[in-house]
């Protein structure tokens, strides 16, 4: 029983927040996956026409850009970037989003190698996955083997 507890309060000192370490984990290329509305409701996103990639330096400042992905790491996008700054603040990180156009704040809840999640000010949280670019083996064997 007295090992139960010790692995009980290990499990949830691991737990702790850390809004510092999800920093690592933003950089890259992210696919959303699910959106839970503020009612409870939830939309799916089986299949993503675009994704967002962010980048973060180290003074967190950087940009998120919505991007179409193509074939073998080819990716189309538009001039337009949101700017973005990241703060830690009451133990959690906050972004802070700026365009011509608004200014907003979401919050990260999680942040891992594979998965982020994110709050807006509407309280609709935002699940994505880490996005795997879509590769084709085309050496001139599948080619051949294509057209014929």
């Amino acid at each position: 029983m007295k090992t139960y507890f010790w692995l009980l309060c290990l499990i949830l000192c691991s737990c702790s927040k850390h809004p510092e370490a999800h920093i690592a984990h933003l950089q890259g290329y992210w696919e959303i996956e699910e959106v839970t509305l503020a009612d409870g409701s939830k939309k799916t996103y089986p299949y993503n026409e675009t994704i967002d990639f962010i980048s973060v330096n180290d003074s967190l400042k950087g940009f998120r850009k919505k991007l179409k992905p193509g074939l073998n790491d080819t990716y189309y996008t538009s001039a337009d970037a949101e700017r973005i700054e990241l703060r830690i603040e009451n133990d959690e990180l906050n972004i802070y989003y700026t365009t011509p156009y608004a200014q907003w704040k979401e919050t990260i809840l999680e942040a891992s190698s594979e998965q982020l999640k994110i709050i807006n000010e509407d309280e609709n949280v935002y699940l994505y996955k880490r996005y795997t670019p879509i590769r084709l083996d085309l050496k001139e064997d599948n080619a051949d083997a294509l057209q014929n």
